[in-house]
């Protein structure tokens, strides 16, 4: 689990329903609740799926209810990591609304290139980690929201595992470039993810 600074002290274990106090028992029941929340919502994708800020909202919920309180609301807490700041908890709503108003209401139902998609996937996957909109699980909701957008595509899930080490300290750069709207970076590195895939599961496409 990626440790954040918070306002308040929770130390390494955050408070949860289930009242698990290991760290890598916590760590195992939200990748379990990730794990459902991607077949959830991959079974139920189609051409008409539109993705807004309540539908990310509701990743967060369908993948961190059975822990947390805090599953699917935005966080009340400010966060940073690092030395990088997030943005204050009582810009979430704004910038969420921002997030939706500026890149995912003009998403197209259908791509014709990869470029474009790449493009769109990488400026949404930045800009929302960027924002950190939630108390915990920011990064795996990103991630699962990119993988939902591939594959409403026809595409296999993206291959995020080539973000080991080596390559951790170029994503977070990625991230901090959104703060001024400067997507190219993550934009190359979800190209080369991209690039790993198969091709389309779908033979028309």
């Amino acid at each position: 689990m990626v440790k954040y600074n918070t306002s308040p002290d929770e130390g390494n274990v955050l408070p949860n329903l289930l009242g698990i106090t290991d760290e890598q028992l916590l760590h195992q029941s939200e990748l379990e609740g990730f794990l459902y929340a991607a077949m959830y919502l991959s079974e139920r994708l189609s051409p008409d799926t539109r993705f807004d800020a309540r539908y990310i909202c509701n990743i967060h919920r369908l993948a961190l209810s059975h822990l947390y309180k805090f599953a699917g609301k935005y966080r009340s807490v400010n966060m940073s990591k690092g030395g990088f700041v997030f943005p204050s908890a009582i810009y979430i709503d704004q910038a969420m609304t921002e997030l939706e108003r500026d890149f995912l209401n003009k998403l197209p139902q259908t791509y014709s290139d990869t470029d474009t998609l790449i493009r769109d996937v990488a400026s949404v996957h930045a800009e929302l980690l960027f924002i950190h909109p939630f108390r915990e699980g920011n990064g795996r909701t990103a991630r699962l929201l990119a993988n939902l957008m591939v594959q409403k595509q026809g595409y296999p899930p993206l291959h995020f595992e080539y973000i080991t080490d080596t390559h951790f300290t170029e994503y977070v750069c990625a991230v901090q470039s959104a703060a001024d709207r400067n997507y190219r970076p993550m934009e190359e590195i979800i190209r080369k993810i991209f690039s790993v895939n198969t091709s389309p599961i779908t033979p028309d496409k």
